[in-house]
């Protein structure tokens, strides 16, 4: 495998722990705490370094089925992260999380399991 394609792959799978750590604390407390918004914002910086590293290092173009899927869900997860930054901001450390808004986290963390998962699925097809 490509050297740049590995480290973004390496990169990903951080991504996917912090993500993983900051969205299920937040599902489970319904609360903006600093542990929340500290993995939520390390998914964020890995989530786009290791897109970068995959744009990169693929030969592919960057306008693929996947990659459309992996910009929106990175997206929607830098939308879940602004808005739990703004409660935050207006409410307080330790706010309480309104519904609509927990359940936008889940769905938007669902979105970019998806695409974790369809680009984890296209690796093991073709290095099979």
């Amino acid at each position: 495998m490509n050297p740049i394609l590995l480290t973004g792959t390496i990169i990903v799978n951080l991504a996917l722990f912090s993500y993983t750590i900051g969205i299920i604390s937040e599902q489970r407390k319904h609360l903006v705490t600093s542990f929340v918004l500290t993995f939520l914002i390390l998914g964020i910086i890995f989530d786009f370094t290791a897109t970068t590293f995959m744009i990169i290092g693929s030969k592919n173009t960057p306008f693929t089925l996947h990659g459309i899927l992996g910009y929106s869900s990175l997206f929607g997860m830098l939308l879940d992260n602004i808005f739990l930054w703004r409660l935050r901001i207006k409410s307080g450390i330790n706010a309480e999380v309104p519904k609509k808004l927990h359940i936008y986290s889940r769905l938007a963390y669902i979105w970019w399991l998806l695409a974790y998962i369809t680009g984890a699925l296209l690796v093991a097809i073709k290095y099979r």
